[in-house]
């Protein structure tokens, strides 16, 4: 008996995220077309052609809000295939990306979005997003989380100079945690390759000036910034 080949359709979905008025955001978009027109959901679309899944992501962010894919790395979060996960015939399975970065502008809706915004991840979290991108949403900040700990992504929430100050906020933001101040201080300067002083200083209203920092040459973390526990 012959084997039966189900016919398969490849999407690229994106998970942006960015900090804004101290509070992790994710990039969401109102769908304009059936199925789920009307919710939102994670940017994204179908594979054209010969194109790789990587180019049909910043294509589809480019049509869907208008922001520049170019301009931050992605990084695949995983591959989704559960045979109910999308109500189109043929079967839809697709890769989700991730991608960090600071001070993003507002997106422009584009053909196949009828809004497009940043929403908090913990509003984000909570809502009925289309498809399985709650899934894929809270896959992404895992990851994120992680990433945090072993890599130097965490200089991806910051702008070219910033504050070693500036980069706890981003771990307490995306970790959810406070952190000790002159032990996180600690950890990051002697961390190597993670931060490299520019010898300016920002002023401080009422306060000594603040060194101000870059991003170094290393990728990854060493040794390790290891996230606190938190409690339930």
């Amino acid at each position: 008996m012959g084997r039966i080949h189900e016919a398969v359709r490849l999407t690229a979905d994106l998970i942006i995220l960015t900090i804004r008025d101290g509070a992790l955001n994710v990039l969401l978009v109102e769908r304009e077309n059936e199925p789920h027109r009307g919710r939102l959901a994670l940017p994204g679309g179908f594979l054209r052609g010969d194109e790789p899944l990587e180019r049909t992501a910043e294509r589809e962010l480019a049509e869907e809000t208008g922001l520049d894919a170019s301009a931050f790395r992605l990084r695949q979060v995983r591959v989704y295939s559960e045979p109910d996960r999308d109500p189109r015939r043929p079967r839809v399975i697709t890769c989700g990306f991730l991608a960090i970065a600071p001070n993003l502008p507002s997106p422009v809706a584009g053909s196949d979005a009828r809004s497009a915004r940043w929403v908090p991840v913990v509003e984000a979290a909570g809502a009925a997003l289309a498809f399985d991108h709650g899934r894929i949403l809270a896959d992404a900040v895992d990851l994120a989380r992680d990433l945090l700990q072993f890599s130097t992504v965490a200089t991806a929430f910051c702008g070219p100079e910033f504050t070693i100050g500036d980069l706890r906020e981003v771990y307490e933001t995306v970790w959810g945690v406070a952190l000790d101040r002159p032990n996180f201080h600690r950890k990051v300067t002697d961390a190597l390759g993670f931060v490299e002083p520019t010898g300016g200083k920002r002023p401080s209203p009422g306060g000594r000036p603040a060194a101000l920092y870059r991003a170094g040459g290393a990728t990854e973390l060493s040794p390790p910034m290891m996230r606190p526990r938190v409690d339930a």
